[in-house]
């Protein structure tokens, strides 16, 4: 039996195991009834925790007057659908559209009285299976999907209004949710990091501010913004597309939101909440990341037109609000980081962006997200004082105590069933000395992976002798006969994740 989307809810936002949800499941197989009465009457979770969860999601329209949208345009839609993927019955519209039969039928209707389409016959179905009627376009329909194409090439879930866009981040704020120093704790328990950046860290996380998060290469700037995102337990509504002026723009992307299930990105299961309650419009996500490194340019920055498709892409910080916004590598990205700074100048004060059409019309967007600006630059080079006053938070990352570099070394190597030995460790310890480079959070998982990748070359179980060690340390640094190019070498060095305890 699938689980059903209220219980991939209830999970992601921490309130059930996915135990107590295959225990209502088997109540609901034996004794009938809906799954959230079932979840209640177990005691696992109480109806106004049900009742909470239902008043956050997208509620769906009943029919066309309730839609957010011109039914123009979704008739347009649902014309272009038949035409470009030979629909036929409302319920496969229903799928393609993200939109209840109710509708759906509402829209054929129109269709048939505009005789766009006409009606061919009932459907075939198995034994058991509603029958549907068929529809196909008429001539004038053709034409009409044909004009509608040229105008854009979209056809998918429905859009949602850019007004209903706008209410449902205010709904969703990233501050709407308080982050505990134990939620931080948890988050990061697989690194060794110092008490005092955890304490500082949790305060700018539920500021909402901006972040900066600064010191040499390697010492996991990137990995704690890639930590950051998930510290987060509320369940967000992402809309597949939004409209304004006729345009399409879409924000829904797979590779940067996370659905809570497979059924929120497409098919709603039989047991999850109930199919016409829903607006499948919207695709429950975790609070998204996004990380942008040395590719961001300021054209990223904006809506992204296609001339064939001739629909737009929503920019990476519209994909990312009501979540985590990364600049990593601030400072070499291909576009200068004043102009960069200067774009952000109006959202970071405002909390609010301006996009444009390629009509030449403007439109206002919140700007709700945390954005984190990643750099193993000095601050003073990168921006002057009055942007970095509008940075709230500022963290340094620097090099390990030579206990906390141990303590790493000492975990990384036990993962793989290695033993550091002193002799190993003070042989690391003087080489990375020797070189004039400081101690880096990376060191031991970069040591112990070209250590591994040795030992499996040469056919033994993996451990550290001196020859092994030695060519790590190869890999590691340049030889260099310059003085000053030494003291330097470390820092040209960008592995942050390998600041885990884990590999």
């Amino acid at each position: 039996m699938a689980m059903p989307l209220l219980g991939e809810i209830f999970i992601a936002k921490g309130l059930v195991t996915e135990d107590e949800v295959e225990r209502a499941l088997r109540a609901q197989r034996e004794e009938g009834g809906r799954f959230g009465d079932c979840l209640v009457a177990l005691g696992i979770v109480t109806e106004e925790e049900i009742n909470a969860v239902l008043g956050e999601t997208p509620e769906a329209p009943r029919n066309l007057k309730e839609m957010d949208v011109d039914p123009m345009i979704l008739l347009q839609l649902m014309v272009k659908g038949m035409y470009l993927e030979s629909f036929e019955t409302p319920s496969q519209l229903s799928d393609a559209m993200r939109l209840p039969n109710s509708v759906v039928n509402e829209l054929l209707k129109e269709a048939v009285d505009r005789k766009l389409m006409e009606v061919i016959g009932s459907a075939d179905s198995s034994v058991g299976a509603f029958s549907e009627m068929r529809y196909l376009l008429t001539a004038l329909g053709r034409n009409w999907a044909n004009e509608s194409l040229e105008q854009s090439q979209y056809f998918g879930p429905a859009p949602v209004t850019l007004e209903s866009y706008r209410d449902r981040v205010a709904l969703q704020r990233v501050t709407n949710e308080w982050v505990t120093r134990q939620d931080i704790v948890e988050a990061f328990k697989e690194l060794v990091i110092p008490e005092r950046f955890v304490d500082r860290l949790g305060p700018s996380i539920n500021s909402g501010s901006a972040l900066l998060i600064y010191g040499p290469a390697g010492n996991g700037k990137t990995t704690i913004a890639e930590i950051l995102g998930t510290v987060f337990r509320n369940v967000i509504y992402i809309p597949h597309c939004f409209e304004v002026d006729g345009q399409i723009i879409k924000v829904f992307d797979p590779s940067v939101h996370k659905p809570v299930s497979e059924a929120a990105a497409g098919t709603v299961p039989r047991l999850s909440i109930q199919r016409d309650h829903f607006d499948r419009r919207w695709v429950p996500c975790q609070r998204p990341l996004v990380i942008a490194g040395g590719e961001l340019t300021l054209d990223m920055l904006d809506l992204q037109f296609s001339e064939v498709s001739r629909f737009y892409e929503a920019p990476l910080h519209v994909k990312a609000l009501n979540g985590i916004f990364v600049i990593d590598d601030f400072g070499r990205q291909r576009a200068e980081p004043e102009d960069i700074l200067n774009r952000w100048v109006m959202p970071l004060n405002n909390r609010v962006d301006y996009l444009k059409l390629h009509t030449g019309k403007a439109f206002q967007v919140p700007f709700d997200e945390l954005i984190i600006f990643s750099t193993n630059m000095h601050p003073n080079d990168l921006m002057d004082p009055a942007f970095l006053r509008r940075i709230t938070y500022k963290l340094e990352t620097v090099e390990p105590s030579e206990e906390l570099f141990r303590e790493v070394f000492e975990n990384v190597a036990r993962n793989h069933d290695m033993e550091l030995t002193e002799e190993t460790y003070n042989h690391v310890l003087e080489t990375i000395r020797g070189h004039g480079a400081p101690l880096a959070y990376y060191h031991p998982q970069f040591i112990v992976n070209q250590v591994l990748a040795t030992c499996k070359f040469q056919g033994k179980p993996p451990e550290f002798n001196h020859d092994n060690v030695d060519d790590a340390m190869l890999n590691l640094f340049v030889n260099d006969p310059r003085p000053a190019a030494n003291a330097d070498v470390s820092r040209s060095m960008n592995l942050s994740g390998a600041m885990r305890k884990t590999a």
